[in-house]
């Protein structure tokens, strides 16, 4: 029986345990878990731990091991969307967290409702353990990706406040320019896209500190956050029209469910070999997208305003 090896003891890796372990075979590893020991070709190997992954990747899809990756490397991402590692007719889930990963899925869920669209937004509020929140520092210094008209440019981090607005509890958010890696996961996803662009929330103070090291260690785990996935296009008509979906809920929690319905899907011979990105047009985006809620993240979606 093809069994879970989740390497990472932090908020993710223990959540995605506890929610695989009663339906199937898994096993929770340190992240430095590096002889993978105990494994079989055809088992699933999830890398929930901070850190580069590529070469990783590389290595345990050359074992024949089925790779999901829930990390938020620039790097890592483009060099394994670049240079797709070489496997064994297995696949490779490249982001199954909130952001990459959830926000691929409620991009095509949006994108099915429009005949075509061509900008995807994303926002993002909140971290999870003290690894993301690292990451969450760090991502606001240096510059932030961003893709218009075919081509990629290179924004300040920290920069083009835009105020963006939740689902409740959360409500309006400021949010800025982030190294992150989603546009990149979703241009794969949709490549006739115009334009993508990602942003996370930040206070004054986590701008203007994001080039030094933390000021204090960051706590066990963020409070409720949230994602806001905003697809523009147009309808059968012509008309423009504007989409807009998301979840309120603690960051580990929602990239747990996500990585734990691409575990699953992958288990049920949902996921094509190779690469996968969340939002790939290919993917059962309705079934996956379900799983993640029957794991207890709710999906909110923006029908207007109530008239009076």
């Amino acid at each position: 029986m093809t069994t879970v090896h989740v390497a990472g003891r932090g908020i993710v890796g223990t959540r995605l345990h506890r929610l695989l372990a009663e339906s199937m075979p898994v096993m929770l590893h340190d992240g430095r878990w590096r002889d993978v020991t105990g494994t079989s070709p055809g088992d699933v190997v999830v890398l929930a731990h901070g850190g580069p992954v590529a070469d990783r990747v590389r290595a345990l899809a050359a074992r024949g091991l089925h790779v999901v990756t829930v990390g938020d490397s620039i790097p890592d991402t483009v060099s394994l969307l670049d240079d797709p590692p070489a496997h064994l007719g297995t696949s490779i889930v490249l982001g199954a967290a909130m952001s990459p990963g959830l926000s691929g899925l409620i991009a095509r869920h949006l994108a099915n409702q429009l005949a075509s669209i061509d900008e995807i937004h994303i926002a993002i509020h909140g971290t999870a353990g003290p690894s993301c929140a690292r990451v969450h520092h760090r991502s606001l210094n240096g510059l932030s990706p961003g893709y218009r008209d075919g081509q990629w440019i290179d924004h300040v981090g920290g920069s083009g406040r835009e105020l963006c607005w939740f689902p409740e509890p959360i409500g309006a958010k400021d949010c800025y320019r982030a190294r992150i890696s989603s546009p990149y996961v979703l241009q794969r996803a949709f490549p006739d896209v115009a334009r993508i662009s990602a942003r996370r929330s930040a206070r004054r103070r986590d701008r203007f500190t994001a080039w030094l090291p933390m000021l204090r260690p960051p706590h066990p785990e963020g409070g409720v956050g949230g994602l806001r996935v905003e697809v523009r296009g147009s309808d059968a008509s012509g008309g423009r029209q504007v989409a807009i979906a998301g979840i309120a809920e603690l960051v580990g929690t929602a990239a747990a469910a996500t990585a734990a319905a691409m575990v699953t899907g992958l288990l049920d011979g949902l996921l094509h070999e190779g690469i996968v990105v969340a939002g790939d047009a290919e993917l059962p985006t309705v079934d996956l997208l379900a799983r993640v809620e029957r794991h207890g993240v709710r999906l909110q979606e923006f029908t207007g305003i109530p008239q009076p």
